[in-house]
């Protein structure tokens, strides 16, 4: 159907590599040009070894869950005659660890909280309903193990 590239990229910038003592600070160039700068989260690896600033794997993934949701929910909105006029997510992952030690992101929660304009507004009944289509349809929530919560 379609891919999309990334190229994630990064440099060697110190001596003490083999010993462990490296910046893992890296970028990520998508192919709109867009690149971003990335790092471990400083709760996996503590600066200077990573950049509390740049973004990290585990809340890219929270952000792609939530962005996922909310234009999913857009287009199904307005596809059911509601007009929104704001969408806010302030999503939740939450990193647990398996039986044998490996580390994963284990649920992710959304929080979306929505503001409607226009003459008809959903009821609750309905904008729980276009939650589950959003959810059922959405790519990243499809392709990831974790549960993906909508509150």
């Amino acid at each position: 159907m379609s891919s999309h590239t990334v190229t994630v990229h990064w440099i060697s910038k110190d001596a003490d590599f083999l010993r462990g003592k490296y910046s893992r600070e890296h970028t990520w160039t998508f192919d709109g040009g867009m690149v971003v700068p990335a790092s471990p989260s400083p709760l996996n690896v503590p600066p200077p070894y990573s950049n509390p600033a740049f973004i990290d794997p585990e809340e890219a993934l929270v952000a792609a869950a939530s962005s996922c949701h909310l234009l999913t929910f857009l287009y199904l909105a307005s596809q059911h005659g509601f007009q929104v006029e704001s969408y806010r997510d302030e999503a939740v992952g939450v990193l647990d660890q398996t039986a044998s030690g490996a580390r994963w992101v284990s649920t992710i929660t959304l929080h979306p909280r929505i503001t409607y304009g226009g003459r008809k507004m959903p009821t609750s009944d309905e904008e729980s309903h276009l939650h589950q289509l959003a959810h059922e349809e959405c790519i990243i929530a499809n392709s990831i193990k974790a549960t993906v919560v909508i509150e």
